[in-house]
């Protein structure tokens, strides 16, 4: 019980900072610096490249190497299974990115701001699943305060990562003519399957134990397929692209210091 209550208050946490985010509608009236979006889209995409790493890859090798299994083919399974149903879901869920035109996925006539929003739910779902196993990875070792601390430090990072990641969903709405409060709910609930599937992560992986290092290296596989599929190519849209790629090297320093201090 106190992983999932662990998990709750950590996804709670990032959920809060995507709602802050969203909130960035009410105080901006025009449209965000192109240059700004393109730091922001990297600074996530380093965040969540330095966490795949150093948060769930390597506490996968650990965890089974710890099992008496060998630490790499856990690893690698689970992330190219990882990618593979992100794969899927990319596939099959109707979503739009912003600033694009073309609907991708099985074609449907959902309004475009239901697409927008669809796009970003998407890409949360990893981020809920990571900082979920995380809490039920540090449970499972009988509270191990440095596996505790790696969780907080996760839910930390996916949390900071979140704050501008609502605006990116909130602004762009406003901007397609959706009124100010329908765009901060729509970019606040993007976040909601973040606690949704932290705790249902918690309450599957208390039943699937040996299973651990496979589930880490899931998330780890879902997020890089984020980052390589949307989030870099969006940071580099336009001239001057080295904007986004500061904003990726900012993310992962961040990620990285975070997860070593505190774990």
């Amino acid at each position: 019980m106190n992983s999932v209550i662990w998990a709750a208050g950590g996804t709670g946490f990032t959920f809060l900072m995507t709602t802050l985010g969203a909130a960035m509608v009410f105080f901006f009236r025009g449209k965000v610096n192109d240059g700004i979006q393109r730091i922001f889209l990297g600074f996530a995409a380093g965040v969540m490249i330095a966490a795949s790493v150093w948060s769930l890859l390597i506490p996968a090798i650990d965890e089974a190497q710890a099992q008496g299994q060998i630490g790499w083919l856990p690893a690698a399974g689970g992330f190219l299974l990882g990618g593979a149903f992100l794969l899927i879901l990319d596939s099959l869920l109707p979503h739009l990115h912003p600033g694009s035109k073309e609907q991708e996925g099985v074609s449907a006539s959902w309004k475009r701001t239901t697409l927008l929003v669809f796009a970003v739910t998407l890409h949360n779902i990893p981020e809920g699943m990571a900082v979920g196993l995380s809490f039920a990875l540090a449970a499972q070792h009988g509270g191990d305060t440095a596996l505790y601390a790696g969780a907080f430090a996760l839910a930390i990072g996916i949390g900071i990562q979140n704050f501008p990641e609502g605006a990116a969903i909130s602004l762009p709405l406003k901007q397609e003519g959706v009124s100010t409060g329908k765009s901060f709910l729509y970019g606040s609930m993007s976040g909601i399957v973040e606690p949704i599937f932290g705790v249902l992560t918690v309450l599957v992986a208390k039943n699937i134990e040996p299973y651990m290092p496979w589930l880490l290296s899931f998330a780890a596989g879902a997020m890089i397929y984020v980052v390589v599929e949307e989030l870099i190519p969006e940071a580099h849209l336009g001239e001057h692209s080295n904007v986004g790629t500061m904003g990726v090297m900012a993310g992962f320093l961040i990620m990285m210091i975070l997860d070593v201090a505190l774990g």
